[in-house]
């Protein structure tokens, strides 16, 4: 009995835990170096050497580029004279009129700055909560945006079709904008203020008889407005910088996805013809390098067209790298084709769905949210590759930077032109990247 009463009085003896460690911040600037940076003893010394290999990397590298660098001075030699270690950003300078608009005249700069800021504007929409249906509006701005673009670019006497569809763009974004405005303001839409007018002839498509009527208005306004005002010819071989290489770009990107999802669905085709068309484009423009397609594109294309049609070089580069593009689009849209479990085709069939519809609706947003990665990644090396056309003589951002070296006042003026170039092109990469990044946690392509 005695023994059993020693046991429960061990039992119930108080016995002290340890004290806790104290607590660590995991939060904050601190708290953050602390967790990722100086954890343990071995983690310090880590960061300590890496930022101690970093500092001697890139010390000759900023004491180049920023602390012996030479920002005023009127020729290379005069460079050299104030700083020979440093680098002669004062180069840069006078060029960078050329390297953004290459040789467009000064005067009709503006014509530029206006196209881009209208695309600029045509796509705002799409980050605005409140706005409906933008995927319609997405894709009524690349149809009808190149057109107000080519025309302001260009200008000259072009045809009334043109101006016509030039003045239905302007005037489709106006309606887009007001209308925007009305639903932030809780009002009606334009639509709305003729839906009951229009229910005497459709009930049904009201709405859209009621856009279309103020568009076609908006549209004839417009054109009786600007009919008088004539834009001075800027033919394409003065295009060149920053410029030439967006446009070049964004036509190749905006293209590639189309061509590739057709290219894709072509090679998993039943139908023979189609399919050994779609694989035989897709591996032949794909087994050769992109210049070599610049070059066929430049050489061959114009032995298909007429000979009193003349086609310009921009054109033919624009062809060349859709194609170029679209077939590398084509695998890329086809791995997230196959990602997609054949329950997904099944149920649409149980709905009877068609084809077309069971691809349009079901299947190919969901690869295309699957592959938003790899889609990027294709736009960004496509937007890096674009710089291949200064070989065949368009004077894009990289011809021009190569020009500065070249100049009587900057002769050898190599390696500045190339590292402004390369921070631009990074911006550039880095935007997308991110851009991207953010569109996958939108769309929550893990669910």
């Amino acid at each position: 009995m005695d023994n059993q009463q020693k046991k429960h009085g061990a039992l119930l003896k108080f016995v002290p835990r340890p004290d806790r460690p104290p607590i660590t911040i995991t939060y904050g600037p601190v708290g953050w170096l602390k967790k990722n940076l100086f954890g343990n003893l071995w983690n310090s010394l880590l960061t300590i050497t890496v930022f101690f290999l970093l500092f001697l990397l890139l010390k000759p590298f900023l004491e180049w580029t920023l602390f012996k660098a030479v920002w005023s001075a009127s020729t290379r030699r005069e460079c050299l004279s104030i700083s020979p270690d440093g680098a002669c950003w004062a180069g840069i300078f006078p060029w960078v009129n050329n390297l953004l608009y290459g040789l467009y005249p000064d005067a009709l700069q503006w014509r530029v700055n206006l196209a881009f800021a209208i695309g600029l504007l045509w796509f705002v929409p799409l980050a605005l909560k409140k706005v409906q249906q933008k995927i319609l509006f997405a894709l009524m701005g690349v149809m009808l945006f190149p057109f107000l673009a080519n025309y302001l670019f260009l200008g000259g006497d072009r045809s009334s079709v043109h101006y016509i569809v030039a003045c239905s763009a302007l005037a489709y974004l106006l309606t887009l904008y007001i209308n925007i405005i009305l639903t932030y303001l809780n009002g009606k839409r334009l639509e709305q203020h003729l839906e009951t007018f229009m229910e005497r002839f459709s009930k049904k498509r009201a709405a859209l008889l009621g856009h279309s009527t103020i568009w076609f208005f908006l549209t004839v306004v417009i054109a009786y407005v600007f009919k008088d005002q004539a834009l001075e010819h800027v033919g394409v071989d003065a295009w060149g910088g920053l410029f030439l290489t967006l446009i070049i770009s964004g036509v190749s990107i905006v293209m590639a996805l189309p061509i590739g999802i057709i290219l894709a669905l072509g090679r998993r085709s039943e139908m023979p013809i189609i399919k050994w068309f779609s694989i035989s484009t897709i591996e032949v423009v794909r087994s050769v390098p992109m210049i070599t397609v610049l070059f066929m594109s430049v050489t061959m294309l114009p032995l298909f067209f007429p000979n009193t049609m003349e086609l310009n070089k921009l054109v033919q580069v624009l062809v060349a790298v859709c194609l170029f593009a679209g077939a590398y689009m084509a695998e890329t849209v086809r791995g997230g084709l196959q990602a997609i479990s054949r329950g997904q085709y099944d149920a649409a069939k149980s709905l009877g769905l068609g084809y077309w519809r069971t691809m349009i609706f079901i299947i190919l947003p969901q690869a295309l949210r699957i592959m938003i990665p790899n889609i990027v990644t294709s736009f960004i090396s496509l937007f890096k590759d674009t710089t291949l056309v200064s070989i065949i003589g368009l004077f894009d951002i990289m011809l021009m930077a190569r020009n500065i070296s070249i100049d009587k006042n900057w002769l050898g003026l190599h390696t500045e032109p190339l590292v402004a170039i390369s921070v631009l092109f990074f911006v550039f990469c880095y935007s997308m990247s991110e851009y991207s990044q953010r569109l996958e946690k939108k769309l929550n392509t893990n669910r």
